[in-house]
């Protein structure tokens, strides 16, 4: 069966590839490269010995999905990883943010207006804003955003809620992700932010590396146990995999509905230092790094409860923090030989 994967060859996305195509499955990307390269293609052929089917166009522009989607009946699926992502740019570049990552799915839920579609929705933690209860469920209240990147998320869930209750053919799932981090366990693909990382393990690896300098813990006064933000860190490779569990899911017939929410993430949450001590303590390498003040945008903490997502999606997390650190330290020692630009 062939799946159309939005941003597939991204982070999160070339990952999914992956494991879609060992799951069987025909994944079709689209991607218009504005955060990720084409040499991707090739990293995941390596891996999978099957070279992904790519199109590379802006799904902002109605037209070009529509002909694409005319171009191609066979795809059953979708799973939608195309926006940005940055909270901190979202902050600073909000219309830029509202602009691509709403215009991308109110263009493809058009153009597969009629047409019998599963669709999986990259979501985000985010959509909680700081919870009034740590571990956060799927019932908790949706809060205020406390960054546009945030509020992309929020409102494209309650698009897809309408869309999905106002017409039967679409079956949407969306998966409310916390903080993906690690790289596949060959060191052939992972996280390849353009300029200056904006999230935290990138910055680890590239200033371990020699590439950036100290690390900016951006805050030290939170009501946490060492004063520094608190992420439910999830292995890129778990994540990746349910993506996939919420496909066949969905396949089989969701009986929660037409429209459905998972958690995905491991259910314990890091500090910001604990991060940083596991990276020293998985690779044997002393960090530089200094207190910042608070960063815009940022939450104090968050983790999430996932026993939905274990006992209804099928899924569970089972890489840890220092696979999570070992597996994200080879791949930046692998494009330090191996650039991918």
């Amino acid at each position: 069966m062939k799946i159309l994967v939005t941003g597939g060859t991204g982070y999160i996305g070339s990952h999914t590839v992956v494991e879609l195509q060992q799951a069987g499955y025909q994944p079709v990307i689209v991607d218009n490269l504005s955060n990720s390269s084409i040499r991707v293609l090739d990293q995941i052929e390596k891996i999978t010995g099957q070279k992904p089917e790519f199109h590379g166009f802006d799904l902002c522009d109605e037209r070009l999905v529509s002909e694409f989607v005319a171009a191609h009946p066979d795809i059953k699926g979708i799973i939608h990883f195309a926006a940005y992502k940055a909270v901190g740019e979202s902050v600073q570049q909000p219309l830029k943010y509202y602009h691509n990552n709403f215009f991308s799915l109110i263009n493809l839920l058009r153009a597969y207006a009629g047409k019998a579609v599963n669709f999986v929705f990259s979501s985000s933690c985010t959509v909680y804003g700081q919870p009034d209860e740590l571990p956060v469920t799927e019932a908790a209240p949706v809060k205020k955003a406390e960054s546009p990147y945030g509020n992309t998320k929020q409102i494209a869930e309650e698009i897809l809620v309408e869309t999905a209750t106002a017409n039967d053919n679409y079956r949407v799932i969306s998966l409310r992700y916390f903080n993906p981090v690690g790289a596949h366990a060959s060191g052939l693909i992972g996280e390849l932010p353009l300029g200056v990382p904006q999230n935290l393990v990138p910055f680890i690896t590239q200033s371990a590396i020699g590439k950036r300098g100290p690390i900016t813990v951006f805050g030290q006064d939170y009501d946490t146990p060492d004063g520094t933000a608190i992420r439910d860190y999830i292995h890129v490779v778990d994540l990746a995999k349910a993506h996939v569990a919420a496909i066949r899911l969905l396949e089989r017939g969701n009986p929660n509905g037409a429209y459905d929410v998972f958690n995905v993430g491991t259910g314990r949450g890091y500090s910001v230092l604990e991060v940083i001590r596991a990276f020293e303590s998985a690779t044997g390498i002393q960090l530089n790094y200094q207190i910042g003040s608070r960063r815009a945008g940022d939450i104090e903490k968050v983790w999430g409860d996932v026993s939905k997502s274990t006992l209804e999606l099928g899924w569970k997390a089972t890489l840890d923090i220092d696979e999570m650190m070992r597996s994200a330290w080879q791949w930046e020692r692998y494009l330090k030989d191996n650039p991918i630009d």
